[in-house]
């Protein structure tokens, strides 16, 4: 017999699957809004993270790279695996001078859960009102879409990921981050 907790956790990961794949469709852009204009300013935000910093803002991290990468859920299978492939990179992160920020509708209580089950080292923020996954054309309904964004140390978007396969995604952003620093 499943449990109520197993029952609840296997319909939100049938309902993320189904998110993801409408990810790869073709109406996925029209759904998630305009995607940010690379090679322009990437819009500005501020939000809170799990970290116990208060807030973080893209002007915060000026000087730095910022892999901004956008998920439905936490604790959903295809958000851990992703989590997972860049905590594990973190450290070719890091010595690229990148700083990686995950971003969701959940709360900052469900992050620092999240972290902490998954041993995450980098911050998550909460984007509950869907302001700034709306303002990265990354909003679905009520949840944020599997995107993500490379931005540079002056605040220019440099490259825009739509079609994320969360087992090699950090790969691909490494590799791509590399290209933009040579």
């Amino acid at each position: 017999m499943i449990s109520r907790r197993n029952f609840f956790s296997i319909l939100i990961a049938s309902c993320f699957a189904l998110i993801s794949w409408l990810n790869l469709s073709p109406a996925a852009n029209a759904m998630g809004g305009k995607l940010p204009t690379v090679n322009q300013a990437a819009p500005e935000f501020t939000l809170p993270t799990n970290t116990g910093d208060g807030k973080i803002s893209l002007s915060d991290l000026r000087g730095k790279w910022v892999v901004l990468y956008f998920y439905p859920k936490d604790f959903t299978a295809g958000c851990t695996i992703e989590a997972r492939r860049f905590q594990q990179d973190l450290p070719k992160y890091l010595e690229k001078n990148a700083q990686i920020i995950g971003v969701s509708a959940d709360d900052v209580d469900s992050h620092a859960e999240f972290c902490d089950s998954e041993g995450l080292k980098f911050p998550l923020l909460a984007d509950t009102t869907g302001s700034v996954s709306k303002a990265y054309g990354s909003w679905i309904g009520y949840v944020s879409m599997r995107h993500s964004f490379i931005i540079d140390p002056e605040g220019i978007l440099r490259e825009t990921f739509v079609k994320v396969n969360p087992s090699v995604h950090s790969q691909e952003v490494l590799a791509r981050l590399e290209q933009l620093q040579s």
